[in-house]
């Protein structure tokens, strides 16, 4: 990017009063002021709290359970729809099978 010199700088002042008027660039000005003060504040805050965090983590050893990997263990394998099918059937013929033992007893 080319360096701006001082005739560019007046020029883009020009033009700023032109835009906004005379009044409105030092609220503007105030404003913009407020809101970096805010945002270095903040920023500051997340740092520190960044700070604390990394010094009682350090100041806490690790639990021993935590360091070593854990075994991975395999996942269940969803049965398919007709399997399922299957099974809902054999539920229903055992309940069957039971409602009319109950009822000739």
């Amino acid at each position: 990017m080319p360096n701006l010199g001082v005739p560019e700088l007046l020029i883009i002042a020009c033009v700023l009063v032109l835009l906004f008027g005379a009044k409105k660039l030092p609220e503007m000005a105030r404003g913009v002021g407020k809101s970096l003060r805010i945002f270095k504040a903040e920023t500051t805050k997340l740092r520190e709290e960044d700070d604390e965090y990394s010094a009682t983590q350090a100041a806490q050893p690790a639990p021993a359970a935590q360091s070593q990997p854990q075994p991975a263990q395999p996942l269940a394998a969803a049965p398919s729809p007709e399997e399922q099918a299957r099974q809902l059937e054999e539920q229903a013929a055992k309940l069957r099978a039971q409602a009319s033992a109950n009822k000739n007893a």
